[in-house]
């Protein structure tokens, strides 16, 4: 299976770069392998936060005293 690849420029902080040269060099990955599969994972994150809140969205809405509260006395049993 071929994979189209497309070509941009990312600016990353000094730090950060730095840190990706490290482990790009530790894992034997390129830094484009590294951030490619970074994005992946937030985006999976992401998609999996959107499920959660379909799914929770006929649930009531608490305030925070409410559950607040509600953790006191389940503390208290």
């Amino acid at each position: 299976m071929t994979t189209q690849t497309k070509r941009t420029i990312i600016y990353f902080d000094s730090g950060l770069y730095k840190a990706l040269r490290t482990k790009s060099a530790e894992t034997e990955c390129s830094i484009s392998d590294l951030v490619n599969e970074a994005v992946r994972l937030s985006l999976a994150e992401d998609a999996a936060d959107i499920v959660a809140f379909i799914e929770r969205s006929d649930e009531p809405d608490l305030s925070f005293d409410e559950v607040l509260r509600d953790w006191q006395q389940r503390d208290k049993t």
